[in-house]
């Protein structure tokens, strides 16, 4: 998995690529943790190329999102391919996090 970290319009943007399992659900709370930590209290989260996320990874989602939550921040997510924005309607997720189209709509609704 690759994480790339952009700021846009003053948002804290991370930029997910590969899996997001029981491999690489680590190194994604690592990341988010201290992107946290270091004062990033609204995030966009862009899963533009995951291709798969297992329940290890919406932990870590849900454990931002609690994390954040203190801070009355924000953790949106953009650009769920069919198949990973299917895991989260089974899973209940869809209901949890703001959901949008790409990065820019995440944007956008912030203003």
């Amino acid at each position: 998995m690759e994480i790339i970290e952009d700021l846009i319009d003053g948002n804290m943007v991370l930029s997910l690529s590969g899996r997001i399992d029981s491999t690489s659900a680590g190194e994604f709370e690592e990341k988010l943790v201290s992107v946290i930590d270091g004062g990033a209290h609204t995030l966009v989260i862009d899963f533009l190329n995951v291709q798969f996320i297992s329940s290890a990874g919406l932990r870590v989602l849900l454990l931002g999102a609690k994390k954040i939550k203190p801070h009355h921040g924000k953790l949106l997510l953009s650009n769920l391919s069919p198949g990973v924005q299917e895991v989260f309607d089974i899973s209940g997720f869809s209901s949890l996090f703001s959901i949008y189209h790409s990065v820019n709509d995440a944007i956008d609704s912030l203003k």
